[in-house]
């Protein structure tokens, strides 16, 4: 009711203006119907976001007006005229970033986000993060195993995507940046493996998820299967997950970059540029400076982080315990009573636990424990430590509007029905073989318009098992393929859109320019990509044996990195600056 007063209140203020035009009242549900009559236009929102995100190099502005434009397309499809259209679309972005920051997991990750923030504050101010920087430099001799440390530490963190960019990039940031790696590379390296490890890992908190829509669809059409089990076949068809962990690792042993990654390393070995000159970063750094008066332990970064992963751990079983046994399931409830540790309830609890929840939880507890560890050692007060955890949370302020927005955007599209659209106009008849890849390619393009991989996936793996199981119904593998190419796809166009939460965490966690990131990432992920399909899903759909196709991809990799890179090697500018 108070949302219908504001939009009514503001209607009379400018009644006058508008006397002479049509009165008909919109409605505040659109017709689905008639928002799908449109067509082609469902897809200027994502459009217009991404061209000016590019173009501007402002995303939240591209944003906003990706919103705007989506819902006056809303209001238009429901009747309205231009000028009506333009007022209500207006009023209608603020129910969107309402409606996108009342939902409890979206509120959950903006919370996660600014407690990390000032936990890498706490951690900063008492010199930890100095001195793990400081001791990890002496393990990272060079940019290669600068760049290695930090793809491993990445698959260490496989429980959660958002974890992963969170912690990997504030660790290794200071330790990359003495090695003269630009942060478009860091970035690109804890963004390769975020979403990538966390999508096929045996347990995280992407499994519940994944394989219960694997569940559902078999349901649909009359199969009761092990979706785990299917889901653990769907593994090595993930060929783009893992070739992109692949292609990380060789292009860190071997140095060699193309494409904008390999000017944006170039400029940072030549110019001492890590960040692009003119680009903005998306949040600061300089509240974060070290303002200990104590002394400075390693002491004071392991055991926050630790904390903050050990508590990650403990909150996904107890949270996703709770959440079973409050339910209707009664053989997993008999499971998880007759084998509270066991492998199988452990997958399930993970999977049914609330990430946002358990991460914000966890975040929270390790500021606490660094709190009490700087002030027992003398580094700060109470109060002092608490501006500073405060402080650290203003900094990345600016990540959570960005999320915001893009949530918000993404509601509209759902509005709008792009990715209903998007399905119709490319999912017509096809040759048998070619359905894995079209259904990669579709999951990659709904996923990189909208920036959500797991709405892509709700969208999508209904339809896939159908038509495959339609096509292939003596081929088991063959629906299992088109499933993997669900997941897989999905994944891809999350990780290549500058819309994506991942990748905006990411950019945030490696300190790095948001449209820098992408745009310096988008063709290795292409790449990899084209290898999947090319040496992945063809072959395999023509029945060539996975365990044939996946070395061969492999080795695709090794040889694309060869014949596109160049190396660039900052270890002898390093020499020179020694000297």
């Amino acid at each position: 009711m108070k949302k219908q007063r504001k939009r009514f209140n503001l209607v009379l203020i400018l009644g006058g203006i508008f006397s002479l035009l049509p009165t008909q009242v919109l409605a505040a549900e659109t017709d689905s119907s008639l928002v799908q009559s449109m067509g082609p236009l469902t897809l200027i929102p994502p459009i217009i976001a991404i061209i000016l995100a590019f173009v501007t190099k402002n995303v939240i502005l591209s944003l906003f007006l990706g919103i705007f434009s989506g819902t006056v397309i809303i209001q238009y499809a429901s009747g309205a005229n231009i000028l009506l259209g333009l007022l209500y679309g207006f009023t209608d972005i603020v129910d969107y970033i309402l409606t996108s920051l009342s939902d409890p997991w979206n509120a959950g990750i903006i919370l996660q986000v600014l407690a990390i923030g000032g936990l890498i504050a706490l951690i900063t101010s008492t010199g930890g993060a100095r001195e793990i920087a400081e001791s990890l430099a002496k393990r990272a001799k060079g940019p290669v195993s600068t760049q290695i440390i930090t793809w491993a530490l990445g698959l260490l963190i496989f429980f959660d995507d958002y974890a992963n960019a969170l912690i990997v990039g504030p660790i290794m940031r200071p330790v990359s940046d003495k090695m003269k790696m630009s942060r478009e590379r860091l970035a690109f390296v804890i963004d390769a493996t975020a979403a990538p490890i966390a999508g096929i890992a045996l347990i995280s908190t992407w499994i519940g998820y994944e394989v219960g829509l694997i569940n559902d669809a078999y349901q649909s059409i009359g199969q009761n299967v092990n979706a785990y089990g299917i889901f653990l076949q769907t593994i090595p068809y993930r060929f783009y997950n893992i070739l992109m962990l692949v292609f990380v690792f060789v292009t860190s042993i071997t140095l060699r970059e193309f494409g904008p990654m390999k000017k944006a390393q170039e400029r940072a070995r030549d110019k001492h540029e890590l960040i692009a000159k003119g680009s903005q970063l998306d949040n600061s750094e300089d509240e974060m400076e070290v303002v200990t008066k104590g002394k400075s332990s390693i002491w004071n970064a392991l055991i926050p982080i630790g904390s903050l992963i050990a508590f990650s751990f403990i909150g996904f079983y107890t949270n996703g315990r709770t959440a079973i046994l409050n339910g209707e399931n009664t053989a997993l409830i008999q499971i998880i009573e007759r084998a509270p540790f066991s492998f199988e309830t452990l997958r399930e609890v993970f999977g049914a636990s609330d990430a946002s929840i358990v991460l914000f939880q966890a975040a929270l507890i390790a500021s606490i424990i660094a709190l009490v560890m700087g002030v027992l050692e003398g580094h700060f007060n109470f109060s002092k430590g608490i501006d500073i955890w405060v402080n650290g949370m203003k900094t990345l302020m600016i990540t959570g509007v960005v999320l915001l927005l893009a949530w918000s955007l993404s509601g509209v599209m759902g509005d709008l029905g792009t990715a209903d659209y998007l399905v119709s106009l490319l999912s017509d008849s096809m040759p048998a073989f070619l359905l894995p890849t079209v259904i990669f390619l579709l999951g990659a393009i709904i996923s990189f318009a909208t920036g959500t991989s797991y709405g892509t996936m709700g969208i999508l793996m209904p339809l896939a098992i159908p038509l495959a199981t339609a096509m292939h119904p003596e081929d088991p593998n063959f629906v299992i393929m088109s499933a993997g190419a669900v997941l897989t796809g999905a994944i891809f166009g999350d990780h290549a859109s500058p819309i994506s939460d991942t990748t905006i965490l990411s950019s945030m966690g490696a300190g790095s320019n948001l449209l820098d990131h992408v745009k310096t990432q988008l063709p290795y992920a292409i790449v990899v990509a084209a290898i999947s399909i090319l040496f992945g899903y063809i072959p395999s759909a023509f029945g060539v044996s996975v365990m044939l196709v996946l070395p061969l991809a492999l080795i695709a990799v090794v040889g694309s990195v060869f014949i596109f890179g160049k190396k660039t090697d900052t270890t002898e500018t390093m020499l020179e600056e020694e000297k």
